[in-house]
């Protein structure tokens, strides 16, 4: 099984489905320890990546290119134009990184964990952030160093072992000290609380191993 425009067009939509539903939650998860907008910020930004995706060409997505990494990169650049405070920038960044490392129509599993990789290091280029300060670099790092690691078993085995390490990192930040973002401005306060990127971050693994199950 290999990574085609099927299944990254599944992916995203998964993941647009998922911030839905998670909206309030991630809302909640925000409020605590941020500014209160990272679920309706992702929801508004996921909402304009399926319009994209239903335009089709001449819409706002990748037009006559529907490769996995064109359709990364198009979603990327929805999120940054759409997507207020860090959250589209971020994510965006992570994205369009993604797909600038998809040249091929289609993508195995070693050029994913290659992309995921990459996405992972704009995400870091951008926000500064290193695992243990509180962020979404505390899902996606484990998620893409146990995509790697896995990527021999196969994409289904390789995207179930990432979005497992991803939600089990994502768990692990409830009692760090946020080092980075606007929770850091709570200090040891900011302890004791999901983080609601890595949150997020989990959700868009859970949504790759979606797409990618066998069938």
């Amino acid at each position: 099984m290999e990574l085609d425009s099927a299944r990254t067009e599944a992916w995203l939509r998964a993941a647009a489905a998922a911030v839905t539903a998670q909206e309030a939650e991630l809302t909640a998860l925000d409020t605590a320890i941020g500014d209160g907008d990272h679920g309706s910020n992702l929801r508004r930004g996921f909402t304009a990546v399926l319009a994209g995706l239903d335009a089709g060409e001449g819409g706002n997505t990748a037009g006559t290119d529907r490769s996995p990494g064109a359709l990364l990169a198009a979603a990327g650049r929805t999120l940054i134009s759409t997507v207020g405070g860090a959250s589209g920038p971020l994510y965006g960044s992570a994205l369009r990184a993604a797909g600038r490392a998809l040249p091929g129509a289609t993508a195995g599993p070693g050029e994913l964990a290659a992309a995921l990789d990459e996405a992972l290091g704009a995400v870091q280029a951008l926000g500064g952030a290193r695992p243990g300060d509180k962020t979404m670099v505390d899902a996606w790092a484990p998620a893409a160093a146990a995509f790697a690691e896995t990527a021999g078993q196969g994409l289904a085995a390789a995207s179930g072992a990432a979005a497992a390490a991803a939600e089990q990192g994502a768990r692990a930040t409830v009692p760090l000290v946020a080092r980075k973002g606007r929770a850091s401005y709570l200090g040891p306060r900011s302890a004791g609380h999901l983080d609601p990127g890595a949150a997020s971050t989990a959700l868009l693994f859970t949504a790759l191993a979606e797409a990618c199950r066998e069938p």
